[in-house]
């Protein structure tokens, strides 16, 4: 029977767990001098023109050295993926999976926009983003120091980012990231409730991976 960190880590939903474990490797990888920075990030030119078409997964999974910002990015990504995982994508693990791939390939459509060559923190910010969204009336204590209310925990985060890295372009990827968690937000719960529209192949995972994920 699992027990301490082998016992947490399997309680953890599968694709945060994966996501989770990718991203610790690649940081450790790095912090080894077994791979590079230069390695993984992500622009046309390197994923397309030079033939790299990792970078367009590498990207998503590098959350820079082990540091404060390392740790604060992980933790608050791990923890509200996972509740999110556990709540509205509850036994529909390729629904989240599908989320999170349009959710990546918008960031990578607007990465050339703001010069973002790692996309791992904005990515990151989709799943706080929706959860808050989801929470309304939820009340949240930030670090035992003060509590707010769900839907504001990702503007916290941003701002809690920008004083941490020292720099605005952090705070400019976690805000991006916020707009696509709200793209994708509008089009779960906002457009079918307003609008009288149905679920559709961007709301839905294709049967296909509902089949890969044991879905259906």
């Amino acid at each position: 029977m699992p027990v301490g960190i082998e016992a947490w880590v399997t309680q953890i939903p599968p694709i945060t767990r994966a996501w989770l474990a990718l991203s610790v490797a690649t940081s450790l990888a790095v912090q080894c001098q077994l791979v590079t920075p230069l390695q993984l990030y992500f622009s046309f030119k390197s994923a397309f023109t030079n033939v790299q078409p990792w970078r367009m997964i590498t990207t998503f999974f590098y959350f820079g050295s082990i540091s404060l910002d390392f740790v604060f990015h992980l933790f608050f990504f791990m923890r509200y993926s996972r509740m999110l995982e556990e709540s509205s994508f509850a036994n529909r693990k390729a629904d989240y999976f599908w989320l999170l791939l349009l959710s990546s390939v918008m960031l990578l459509a607007m990465s050339p926009l703001f010069n973002l060559p790692f996309l791992s923190s904005s990515l990151a910010f989709v799943p706080i983003y929706m959860w808050s969204r989801r929470h309304p009336t939820t009340p949240i204590s930030l670090f035992g120091l003060f509590t707010i209310s769900a839907p504001y925990l990702p503007l916290a985060l941003v701002i809690f980012s920008w004083v941490i890295s020292g720099t605005w372009k952090a705070a400019a990827g976690d805000l991006i990231g916020c707009a696509v968690g709200h793209v994708g937000w509008f089009l779960r719960d906002a457009w079918p409730r307003e609008m009288a529209g149905g679920y559709s192949i961007l709301t839905e995972a294709p049967d296909g991976l509902r089949r890969l994920f044991g879905d259906l």
